[in-house]
């Protein structure tokens, strides 16, 4: 096991890290941008270090002095976190190369499961139906080309990265001729490639992901699925688990052929495999993320297992030590994400309590909200033996939430909840639309 790891990222995750870390008796080195400089994983960790101005390009994206700064401070490894480069094989291949471990996947893995054009073969051979769309795009002609093929309406999407970053619903030949452009500039910007793909568009359907914990012995574990299908822009809102829109018999079929295909493709640490499931109640494969995704904490509300520690564990060849049958997944956890609407100074919070309630969050008094960086302040997660028990559980803990100092989404997120489509379960992808 690793004595000592550097977090190589910011805000809540940070945090998050760093309190699995000293649970698990591991030191910590933070790095922070000037920005940073009072937030709270800086505090928290045994050791911080600055590495740059405030732009991600100066600092939590400048590969050499996160290297450098973990070869000073004796880390023997990096937790990337999510976001930033926790899918950069370059990256974790310079950690190799220094030996230091990456808390992530391997380079092989990143490079074959991050391409979202590959990743769709390799899963299609692995069983799973796929949806259909085009090859990596070679320009806006090609794009049309593909398009008429493919009929629209069809999803224009970057090949790197996750987030919703360069995603654009295309209706129409003018349509893609405009968005193209600013799909290939946006994935650029975010992930360093400009490439792009087509997929044939699935509406009405829920978005679902299935969370799986695999080991380098070839143990794999499915924690559960969750839906996502709460978002605007493609920008992830709310998240349950489980599913309102998965029946019993599909879920464990679902289960089951997400664990059989990573087994077939031999992949190792925490994984999410993503689906859309079609008003006929099929599911299809989308993409793979070979991260930590922002909303884990749902899931361990749920199952009762801390997903950060294992990925730590199995990063660093630890075998997982229970089986299938040993994970519960009894009752609902929902997440809200709170985002803040503008850059300001937190003046006072007040965090909601009682059981089964938690607010994952870097603020502390006077934190200061940057516009260089994502909006995400915190994660407000409930559970309850029953769904409805749980949407009450999270409409109490809102109206107890309190920020001030800047604007935040929260009074959104109680609209949410207490709409009809969202308390009854029967909600989709296009539930945003109609707000």
């Amino acid at each position: 096991m690793f004595s000592k790891i550097l977090i190589a990222n910011r805000g809540e995750i940070a945090v998050r890290i760093i309190r699995a870390c000293k649970e698990m008796g591991i030191e910590t080195v933070a790095v922070y941008s000037e920005a940073d400089e009072d937030a709270l994983h800086v505090a928290l960790a045994d050791e911080s270090y600055c590495i740059g101005p405030a732009p991600p390009a100066e600092s939590y994206l400048n590969e050499e002095r996160i290297i450098s700064t973990a070869l000073a401070s004796g880390a023997q490894a990096v937790h990337p976190g999510y976001g930033f480069l926790s899918e950069n094989a370059h990256f974790a291949g310079l950690c190799v190369e220094n030996g230091i471990a990456f808390i992530g996947a391997s380079v092989k893995d990143m490079e074959r499961l991050s391409d979202k054009v590959l990743i769709k073969e390799i899963m299609e051979e692995a069983g799973l139906n796929i949806i259909r769309g085009s090859e990596v795009l070679s320009g806006v002609e090609d794009a049309l080309d593909k398009a008429e093929e493919t009929g629209y309406p069809v999803m224009l999407k970057a090949r790197s990265g996750g987030g919703g970053k360069g995603i654009k619903l295309i209706s129409s030949a003018r349509e893609l001729i405009a968005a193209y452009p600013v799909s290939e500039a946006e994935a650029l910007a975010a992930f360093g490639d400009g490439s792009l793909y087509l997929e044939k568009y699935i509406y009405p359907a829920n978005h679902i992901e299935v969370q799986i914990l695999a080991d380098e012995s070839g143990n794999v574990i499915c924690l559960g699925e969750r839906d996502c299908s709460v978002q605007r822009k493609h920008q992830k809102l709310i998240e349950e688990t489980p599913s309102p829109a998965v029946m019993t018999a599909e879920r464990r079929q679902l289960h089951r052929k997400a664990v059989e295909a990573i087994k077939k493709v031999g992949y190792s640490g925490v994984g999410t495999l993503e689906f859309l499931l079609d008003k006929d109640g099929e599911f299809w494969f989308m993409e793979m993320n070979v991260r930590l995704q922002v909303e884990h904490s749902v899931t361990e509300m749920l199952t009762k297992r801390d997903v950060v520690k294992w990925q730590i564990r199995t990063a660093a060849g630890v075998a997982i030590d229970f089986r299938q049958e040993h994970v519960f997944m009894r009752g609902v956890a929902i997440e809200c994400r709170i985002n803040a609407l503008e850059p300001g100074r937190l003046e006072m919070l007040h965090v909601p309590g009682g059981p089964f309630v938690r607010f994952d969050t870097y603020l502390i008094q006077g934190t200061r909200i940057s516009p260089c960086y994502d909006p995400l302040v915190g994660k407000l997660i409930v559970s309850a033996g029953t769904r409805e028990e749980a949407v009450r559980k999270m409409r109490a803990a809102l109206c107890e939430l309190v920020i001030e100092g800047f604007a935040t989404n929260i009074e959104e997120q109680l609209e949410i909840v207490s709409d009809d489509r969202f308390m009854s379960g029967n909600y989709d992808l296009t539930l945003m639309e109609s707000r």
